[in-house]
């Protein structure tokens, strides 16, 4: 772990720290399968400390940042300091119904140098903690699998490529507009794939796993640190229309360079 900034290291800390809380927790959860209102209220127990562990950690850490979190909301911080967009558990249905596939999501944002508003992020985690993977990306530093240089897959064809996305579910998200990009791109791609957790599904593809991710509906703390993963391993994000921001959530279509061409010509044309 010398690669590590101080920075990531105390991103990692708290990601850890955390992670050790939900593996004991996750280990509960299957126990209260056969309960009838037990798991839905334990799960958010679980997110809440979670998130309690991580805050603790980087409040310590940078006493003067400020917070935006699934659970708390958003802490101001002094105003010319960065701050953390931190998800606690992303994948909350997979650990519900015993699934060991979810994880913890941390990105540092920068303060806009005009004073107006939120900038780049700057750094990410990803941490797993069922198989204790940490994924991690700096701006210009690449991204990385705890010391292992990341990069996006070199796949040029969709013939050949996996893509990963998430679908809409009970009062979340448009069916409807995700039917018909689903229906244009399955046919011309290997698979698709919907693993339930958007943090991990970035990192795939930062790690050349997935050749390509969809999804709208998005919260920010669920893909800040993805984002940078992808770009840090050489990988496009942009929205539905094209258009590059820092953090995608409402739309997000990410890959390499080639097949994010192709299928934003697929996904745009399935829209019309």
């Amino acid at each position: 772990m010398s690669m590590f900034s101080g920075l990531i290291r105390v991103m990692e800390r708290a990601a850890r720290k955390a992670g050790g809380r939900l593996r004991r927790d996750f280990g509960e959860v299957e126990h209260l399968q056969v309960s009838r209102k037990g798991p839905a209220d334990f799960v958010s127990k679980a997110d809440m400390r979670a998130e309690r562990a991580i805050y603790d950690e980087l409040l310590h850490a940078r006493p003067d940042w400020g917070f935006v979190m699934e659970e708390a909301g958003v802490i101001e911080g002094a105003p010319d300091k960065p701050r953390w967009i931190v998800d606690p558990l992303d994948g909350t249905s997979n650990f519900l119904h015993g699934i060991p596939h979810f994880a913890i999501s941390i990105a540092v944002q920068e303060p806009r140098l005009d004073g107006k508003g939120w900038g780049e992020v700057s750094a990410g985690v990803i941490y797993n903690p069922i198989n204790d993977e940490t994924y991690w990306a700096e701006k210009t530093r690449g991204a990385w699998l705890q010391d292992a240089r990341l990069r996006v897959s070199a796949r040029r064809n969709l013939s050949d490529a996996l893509i990963a996305t998430g679908i809409p579910f009970q009062g979340h998200g448009d069916f409807a507009e995700w039917s018909r990009i689903f229906g244009a791109i399955g046919p011309e791609v290997a698979g698709i794939r919907r693993f339930g957790a958007a943090s991990l599904d970035l990192a795939y593809l930062a790690q050349g796993r997935f050749d390509g991710f969809w999804e709208s509906g998005l919260n920010d703390w669920d893909t800040a640190a993805g984002c940078l993963l992808v770009r840090e391993a050489g990988g496009f994000v942009s929205d539905y229309r094209g258009r590059s921001e820092q953090i995608h959530s409402k739309q997000i279509l990410a890959a390499n360079d080639a097949l994010h061409s192709k299928l934003h010509k697929i996904l745009a044309g399935s829209l019309r």
